[in-house]
């Protein structure tokens, strides 16, 4: 059945993709479902509004009540330009599918809503006026109604935005399905989060990166780069048992304070506490040999060097060639704060791959963040691959006209290997023995705030010229 999907306006490439994530998360399969999609009348691509053909409306609901980016998802009765067209389009809709809704000893509340401009009070009521023509039968309950409907106009939709004019306006008027309640993005919000570090994730963020890991009760998740834990206090709210790893021990076991570190900011919120957050390297990373498939889920944000540099254990001698790991005398272990070295982009991202084809379980997913450079001469990027995933998501979140960042969802449909493990760890000998060229290649920093380069403009004037990037992308 087709269902009508109303989104916030407001990380557009996410929208479908939290959705689908969604659907194949409830839909009794636990994996990935194909959606169809179709757009209104004259409507733009980025539109909220949008048609969805969902099997059953119970999973229209659970999407609904889950989601960050869907505002309502609606049983539609009509659709029109007009009035008129709108009222031959409700009472064409089946009586068999209306009356359970408006029949007597049923409670319903009605509401207005519009897309692009406010609506007045006014406004508002001489719509209610208009719609006498359906015949309910039940009373009106504002507070906690049986049954709740929306109609939905479009008009100039385009206007602040940030979209074309709609062509001709479009009004609907349907049955609510299911809403969201983004009240847990205030609760969550960072504002009020009792310890942050400098790179802590968005909330919104957080839980839409849960949301495409298919996160739920019961699943173990790991974070590698867990920092202040704000990906995993997402994942604990959904009811997933988390785990997390940094190599900054300082985060990890100290904090500012005794009452005043990572685990304080799931006391805050009354969340479940991780099993373990450990203080470990993504580069030699510290799970016994044999240990496979333990992880539901893997979701972090990787340090790119844009906001914090990539680090892994070491120092001068890594860079020397001398990879084979100190030993700390007793008597110093306790305060030890072990040395290390610039961590590459490149060799980061091969190690999370590593990391997540041996630990996820099949059907597990990957979920990361990885960086873009800008260039609109340059083809469409190309992302990281392994030979145990498939890509099944790319939603970009633009954050500058010179860098861009891009969620990726990875699924494990294949084992681990004994070739794959092989070429991982040639793949790792590699890197230790190119360890500056990779270093200089994954390095975003510079790329991205390098000066634009000076030019003049032929009057003694001087301006920035459309910055010459390094590479297309890393």
């Amino acid at each position: 059945m087709w269902y009508l999907c109303v989104f916030y306006h407001r990380l557009l490439e996410y929208r479908k993709s939290e959705f689908e994530s969604l659907a194949g998360l409830f839909d009794g399969r636990n994996g990935e479902i194909s959606l169809q999609w179709r757009l209104p009348k004259d409507h733009h691509p980025d539109s909220p509004f949008h048609f969805v053909d969902l099997p059953s409306e119970e999973l229209a609901r659970n999407i609904a009540d889950r989601s960050i980016l869907v505002k309502g998802i609606y049983e539609l009765w009509g659709e029109g330009d007009g009035l008129e067209e709108l009222q031959d389009a409700i009472q064409r809709y089946p009586d068999d599918r209306k009356l359970p809704y408006i029949s007597p000893g049923t409670t319903f509340r009605i509401t207005v809503d519009s897309f692009g401009k406010a609506m007045s009070s006014h406004e508002q009521n001489a719509w209610f006026q208009k719609l006498t023509f359906i015949p309910f039968k039940g009373r009106v309950n504002l507070k906690n109604p049986d049954h709740k409907f929306c109609l939905m106009d479009n008009d100039d939709y385009g206007d602040n935005n940030g979209l074309p004019p709609i062509v001709k306006r479009r009004i609907f008027f349907g049955r609510e399905v299911g809403a969201s309640d983004r009240k847990i993005l205030q609760k969550y919000q960072l504002k009020s989060r009792r310890y942050l570090g400098p790179t802590a994730m968005d909330a919104e963020m957080a839980f839409l990166m849960a949301n495409q890991a298919q996160v739920k009760p019961g699943k173990l998740v790991f974070d590698p780069f867990v920092g202040t834990g704000s990906i995993l206090i997402a994942a604990a709210h959904y009811g997933a048992m988390t785990m997390g790893a940094d190599i900054d021990i300082r985060v990890v076991r100290d904090g500012r304070s005794p009452d005043c570190n990572v685990w304080s900011n799931f006391k805050q919120y009354g969340l479940p506490m991780p099993i373990s957050l450990l203080r470990a390297d993504n580069n030699l990373p510290p799970w016994r040999t044999g240990l496979k498939e333990m992880f539901d889920a893997i979701i972090c944000d990787p340090p790119y060097g844009v906001r914090a540099g990539g680090r892994k254990s070491g120092g001068r001698k890594l860079l020397k060639g001398a990879v084979d790991p100190y030993t700390v005398p007793d008597e110093k272990r306790t305060d030890h704060i072990p040395s290390t070295a610039p961590y590459s982009l490149m060799e980061c991202i091969h190690d999370l791959l590593d990391l997540a084809a041996r630990m996820l379980v099949l059907g597990g997913r990957l979920v990361y963040f990885y960086p873009v450079l800008r260039d609109e001469d340059s083809p469409e990027p190309s992302f990281p691959e392994h030979p145990c995933f498939k890509l099944a998501a790319t939603c970009e979140q633009i954050l500058s006209y010179r860098y861009s960042r891009v969620l990726l969802t990875m699924v494990k449909v294949a084992p681990y290997t004994e070739d794959v493990e092989l070429a991982a760890k040639l793949k790792h000998l590699d890197f230790r023995e190119n360890h500056l060229k990779w270093l200089e290649e994954g390095n975003l920093h510079s790329a991205v705030f390098s000066p634009s380069d000076v030019q003049s403009n032929g009057s003694g004037e001087k301006f920035s010229s459309k910055p010459k990037y390094r590479g297309k992308y890393v």
